[in-house]
């Protein structure tokens, strides 16, 4: 490109008239950067309709002005820019599928305040046997729904309604219990953010704060009693800033970073779990053999009592039924002349031991003479 002269104007626009022609004027190209760009004259007229018409012609020309570069724009780049959203949105259909079909239990988990480094720590600790999956509520439920019509298996829109808030989902072929005890051993400490739910009582011991006297008035408005000691302010009763279920104040907020506490523990939680079309509480995943075994004495002693109390014969009150029919008719043979096998023993029993229990009641019948 040669050098231009002091009186020389590099774009010269000429405008007649906004719908008739723009006049784009250059006299600066040389004429072999004009044929490198695919321009055959250094002066490049380009008129209103063709601006629309031939927007590659126009980036081409606009270029070649500034260095020679030229821009090469094709149909299927186009496309492939405005179809990306979409195909994102079907590989992540795809993935979701595959995991679907090679993987039957599902942990729902919460991902509040859990930054992208702790995900990947939690990946790599249970790679193997499980997979995270995150991803918006909407691609997620939609992509159950779409499996579930294709394959059938309904039980899995049974996730559908729990797909709330913030959360992902982790396919796994280990054990339940397991896995989520994994998942929770990656706790990081994070500051207590204004407007976040407290899930612990935030209470600041008393001490030294490290703070400089000119802090005092900022714990004052929070009425923390405080004194000087050595050039730093210095707490002196413990102070309940937070209790738990109250949302983190900015007050307290900034108090918590300025004392640098880091309060709250942010994890993956479970919140439901997912095993053969049922969904259900994590805690079920914590119950043990002596658990169950419990629950299930308490249900059959419930319904033992129930059956008792209303005579409604069931299996489990049978038995009962039959020894307090069996004492009522022994206690009307022991009352009248009327036997039967069995009560002619007891008969025989008590015959044998009058004797004896005579003797045993002869001092309490003496002592209540006294008396």
């Amino acid at each position: 490109m040669r050098k231009l002269q002091m009186n020389q104007t590099p774009l010269e626009f000429r405008q007649y008239d906004p719908l008739q022609r723009l006049t784009l004027h250059h006299r600066t190209h040389s004429q072999d950067t004009a044929h490198a760009n695919g321009i055959k004259h250094a002066d490049c007229r380009v008129t209103a309709n063709s601006l629309s018409a031939s927007p590659r012609g126009l980036a081409n020309r606009v270029l070649a002005f500034f260095g020679g570069f030229s821009l090469k724009l094709h149909s299927s780049s186009l496309m492939a820019v405005k179809s990306s959203k979409a195909q994102k949105k079907v590989e992540y259909q795809k993935k979701m599928c595959r995991l679907l079909e090679e993987y039957s239990q599902i942990l729902i988990v919460g991902a509040d305040h859990v930054r992208s480094k702790q995900l990947q720590d939690i990946r790599r600790g249970v790679r193997g046997h499980s997979v995270v999956l995150m991803g918006k509520n909407t691609m997620m439920k939609r992509s159950l729904r779409l499996y579930a019509e294709r394959t059938g298996n309904m039980d899995l829109l049974t996730l559908v309604p729990f797909i709330v808030g913030k959360v992902g989902l982790i396919f796994t072929k280990g054990d339940l219990k397991e896995v989520s005890e994994e998942v929770s051993k990656y706790k990081v400490g994070g500051l207590a953010r204004a407007g976040v739910v407290s899930p612990i009582d935030i209470v600041i011991k008393p001490g030294s704060t490290g703070l400089d006297p000119s802090n005092t008035s900022f714990f004052q408005a929070l009425n923390i009693p405080t004194k000087i000691n050595k050039g730093a302010v210095e707490i002196v009763v413990p102070v309940e800033l937070v209790k738990k279920g109250e949302k983190v104040g900015t007050s307290e907020a900034t108090l918590l970073a300025k004392l640098d506490k880091k309060p709250f523990s942010y994890a993956l939680v479970v919140l439901f779990a997912y095993q053969n079309g049922s969904v259900f509480s994590p805690k079920a995943l914590h119950l043990t053999d002596q658990d169950l075994a419990d629950k299930f004495s308490g249900g059959v002693s419930m319904i033992v009592s129930l059956s008792l109390a209303i005579s409604y014969p069931t299996l489990a009150v049978a038995p009962h039924m039959f020894v307090n029919a069996y004492n009522n008719v022994l206690a009307v043979a022991m009352a009248t002349a009327y036997s039967f096998p069995q009560a002619q023993k007891v008969k025989e029993c008590l015959k044998e031991d009058e004797g004896k229990i005579a003797v045993a009641m002869a001092p309490v019948a003496a002592a209540k003479e006294e008396d």
